[in-house]
């Protein structure tokens, strides 16, 4: 890895940003190096007000005591309400997370309030440069951080999340086959498993696009050795347990059947879930990054809050602690 300090501006010398010790960057760690990474993640955070503040405040509080993430991860509806380059820019760039995003690494996957300037304003990987399969499209892509196999996936675009042989899970495979890291987690706008503001048992519910991932998306992402995965969408906290084949509705949720360890994952409770050889992961979904609007428990869910806040991640070595860290009052 290096550090690189930098700045950027115009081709007439006008310095635009940098210059400073503040702007920096880390290069991305050797993939399959078992250095501790730190993720922060954040679902729909782009409310630009009080909510979304109190989220971030909570995560800088967080950095003052413990070391700050070294990646970054958007899980869509970055920007409300059309997404913007406007919206973007007090959303994200300027009035949000300016501090932070001088010297950390950004990966976002598209929600449905993204439809504006969203690749136009992201540079993401499509040609497997920062590791992975090449992807060929912004859609979806991967990321190997450290020992950390990253895959996002696109649940907006209905074309490519509808059709079983769409490129996307055809790319989905091949990446999955290809990959050696021994932690994997990927992450998409719209949850597979939620009873908040939005319903994965309702078909109709965001034309389907909830019910394509699970049906679909899971199967693949499973067999290949998902760890876990991450939405938003849903304007709330819901946390499964450690589970594996279930595809259906709410209701055939089967204990006996779905869960692959009992017990709710947390260390100082009934210990943390140890995965071996089996398939399975557990779904988080995390769309109160910048509002909440209710929720209920949905059968495959451990945990279920109707809180702000956003989801810390850490990895070292073999062992990944997954934490939701709650808004600054």
């Amino acid at each position: 890895q290096m550090c690189i300090r930098d700045r950027v501006g115009t081709a007439q010398g006008e310095v635009l940003a940098g210059g400073s010790s503040d702007y920096h960057f880390v290069t991305l760690p050797n993939p399959g190096s078992t250095q501790p990474v730190r993720i922060w993640a954040l679902g729909d955070s782009g409310t630009k007000d009080d909510n979304a503040r109190s989220v971030r405040d909570a995560y800088l509080a967080l950095s003052s005591i413990e070391q700050p993430a070294d990646a970054l991860l958007m899980l869509g509806d970055n920007a409300y309400t059309n997404g913007t380059d406007t919206e973007y820019q007090d959303a994200v760039f300027q009035n949000m997370y300016e501090d932070i995003l001088r010297n950390r690494v950004l990966w976002s996957t598209q929600g449905n309030h993204d439809l504006g300037a969203y690749f136009d304003i992201f540079d993401l990987p499509i040609a497997g440069e920062a590791g992975g399969i090449a992807s060929g499209t912004e859609d979806y892509y991967s990321v190997d951080y450290g020992n950390v196999h990253l895959i996002c996936l696109s649940s907006q675009d209905t074309n490519l999340c509808s059709d079983p042989n769409s490129l996307m899970y055809q790319w989905l495979s091949a990446d999955l086959l290809a990959t050696t890291q021994p932690w994997i987690i990927a992450y998409w706008h719209h949850p597979a498993y939620t009873k908040g503001s939005h319903d994965s048992d309702n078909a109709g519910d965001s034309s389907g696009r909830m019910e394509d991932m699970r049906v679909i998306a899971l199967p693949i992402l499973e067999a290949g050795g998902v760890d876990l995965v991450l939405s938003g969408h849903s304007h709330s906290y819901e946390r499964s347990m450690f589970i594996n084949g279930h595809y259906g509705q709410s209701a055939s949720f089967d204990t006996g059947t779905h869960v692959v360890q009992t017990g709710d994952g947390d260390p100082a409770g009934d210990g943390a879930y140890t995965k071996n050889s089996e398939d399975g992961a557990v779904y988080i979904t995390a769309g109160s990054s910048g509002k909440i609007s209710g929720v209920n428990q949905h059968a495959a869910m451990q945990v279920w809050l109707n809180n702000l806040g956003s989801v810390i991640i850490d990895v070292d070595n073999d062992r990944m602690d997954v934490r939701f860290l709650r808004e600054l009052d």
